[in-house]
């Protein structure tokens, strides 16, 4: 039912904290906040942009090192949102997106708006259990460690397009 659910997704919308992170915040000298990410994640995302699906992270948090992972990754970036649903709701009306074509992918309970604003739900397997519960695809992996990456290989497989993405960052050409 997943796959089915994920062959029609065209907006991956994403929190940041403890599905691209592990959860932890880690304070420089000055207080600023230093954030770990999984290269596989971003190259997952940059593989969905590939195939023409669009990623949108959304953050109750601010911080730059997140702006600058988002520059680099060329994702759209909503930070210090206090309402998910509505913002996830008004990114899918400017893109002419129904629920149904829209995948959310979160961890706690504050991830509950893009869950509602969704078709295809998925927690990462550290999530709490009520998103869990939600969810239609719960991770193998932790959030931070390479769920993202794994959810982008299933709508990639799902939709036909895996295989093609592989080859032009081969090179364009097939391995085999």
């Amino acid at each position: 039912m997943e796959t089915e659910k994920a062959k029609r997704i065209k907006l991956l919308l994403l929190d940041v904290d403890g599905v691209l992170t592990d959860g932890r915040i880690w304070m420089g000298p000055q207080g600023e906040a230093l954030k770990c990410f999984c290269v596989k994640d971003g190259l997952g995302l940059k593989m969905l942009e590939m195939a023409g699906i669009r990623v949108v992270l959304v953050t109750g948090r601010s911080s730059e090192a997140l702006f600058r992972r988002a520059q680099e990754l060329g994702v759209e970036l909503h930070q210090g949102v206090d309402d998910k649903e509505s913002l996830c709701r008004s990114i899918m009306g400017q893109k002419g997106l129904k629920a149904e074509e829209v995948c959310g992918m979160g961890d706690d309970l504050q991830d509950l708006g893009i869950f509602r604003a969704s078709g295809l739900k998925v927690a990462v397997s550290d999530a709490v259990e009520e998103l869990k519960d939600l969810a239609d695809i719960v991770t193998k992996r932790k959030g931070g460690m390479g769920a993202v990456r794994e959810l982008c290989e299933i709508i990639l497989k799902s939709q036909g397009k895996w295989q093609e993405i592989v080859d032009k960052i081969a090179g364009k050409t097939p391995l085999h």
